[in-house]
């Protein structure tokens, strides 16, 4: 097989990385985790020799079908039948394709734990899609290209800090976690890598509100530099509604959307929501 670059593929294959990885995801023996992109199988080997079970997804066929030898010859084989491999495009996993089965509990429990290494040209929409889809999902660690690392975990105010930053703040609570070298992927990418540790948090607003508030959120930093009286009148209506809106939320109508953090977001929802 050859890596190919429409599917982002640089593979890890490091030993040591792969240690390091499973030490900082915290991963236990009472742990279901779920993998993304697995490739030729470094992380996973590591995963299974902490985790319960492990559940790979793997939208390359021919990546997946030689998944559960590669397990096979190098585990334990007590160890590689803890391994679910599933072919799927993880952009579009629920949780009805994760693995049940009636007569082994742990088959049938849901993963709570996240650890890939993520595809760098999905890596955002597909963090941000699992963590809405998959609720089990309590705590991870995922590597991504190393300017994402900055954004998902940059704070408000930040240079780097944008639609990323705030869209996961609305499921957990986020953070820089090391970087990682080039050198340990083949083929040797030509950008860097960074960690990003996450523990998911209770929504910040009801979840009936959450399309208001990405919304909102795309809105304002559309124009990045513009003022929220310019950037959120298409979503308020009106300029002059963006001002009632604002004031309700206590929120300064000149500031800029970077600004702002994700329970500010919130409130503008909340306020937009009344004035319907």
């Amino acid at each position: 097989m050859r890596p190919t670059k429409k599917r982002g593929q640089n593979f890890l294959v490091d030993p040591n990385t792969v240690r390091r990885l499973v030490r900082l995801a915290g991963v236990g023996p009472d742990d279901v985790v779920l993998e993304v992109g697995p490739g030729l199988g470094s992380l996973t080997l590591g995963l299974l020799g902490a985790a319960r079970r492990v559940v790979a997804v793997e939208v390359d066929p021919a990546l997946a079908a030689a998944l559960p030898a590669t397990a096979a010859a190098r585990l334990a084989p007590a160890a590689a039948e803890r391994l679910t491999v599933l072919t799927r495009d993880a952009l579009r996993l629920v949780p009805a394709d994760l693995p049940r089965d009636g007569l082994d509990e742990s088959l049938g429990a849901a993963p709570g734990v996240l650890a890939a290494n993520l595809p760098y040209n999905i890596a955002v929409p597909l963090l941000l899609g699992l963590l809405e889809r998959l609720p089990s999902l309590q705590r991870g660690l995922v590597m991504v290209q190393a300017e994402v690392a900055d954004r998902l975990t940059s704070p408000p105010g930040g240079r780097v800090y944008g639609i990323p930053s705030v869209k996961l703040a609305w499921f957990a609570a986020a953070r820089p976690a090391g970087p990682v070298p080039r050198s340990v992927f083949w083929p040797v990418p030509n950008v860097d890598s960074g960690l990003v540790a996450f523990t998911r948090r209770p929504a910040p607003a009801p979840e009936a509100l959450r399309a208001d508030v990405f919304a909102a959120i795309d809105a304002a930093f559309a124009q990045r530099r513009k003022t929220l009286r310019t950037a959120l009148a298409g979503w308020a209506g009106s300029p002059a509604a963006v001002d009632r809106i604002t004031r309700a939320a206590g929120v300064e109508p000149g500031a800029r959307g970077e600004t702002l953090d994700i329970a500010a977001y919130c409130r503008l929802a909340a306020a937009r929501a009344r004035e319907r």
